[in-house]
């Protein structure tokens, strides 16, 4: 399964590794009052590694990943951000 990674800058900390699976497919839509997350297996795949990654030791509160279409998302996908809150 190949698979394309992606550093990114971690707020306040050393760079995140995403990687995606060649196959993955990922769409997001917003109906309203619901956002609905649709992801082919590599695509769900794709995405917990990303929470994972998010919820790693010695990731800063703020570390976040923009997905956007064309850019990790599926054409016509809204963009969805996934974000490291602050722990309490």
């Amino acid at each position: 399964m190949a698979s394309t990674h992606v550093a990114a800058a971690g707020s306040g900390g050393a760079p995140l590794a995403f990687s995606w699976d060649a196959e993955a497919r990922i769409d997001v839509r917003d109906l309203g009052g619901e956002v609905v997350i649709e992801a082919n297996a590599a695509g769900l795949r794709t995405l917990a590694r990303h929470l994972l990654v998010l919820a790693g030791d010695g990731v800063h509160d703020g570390a976040h990943l923009h997905l956007e279409e064309g850019n990790g998302l599926e054409s016509g996908s809204v963009g969805l951000v996934l974000e490291r809150g602050c722990e309490e």
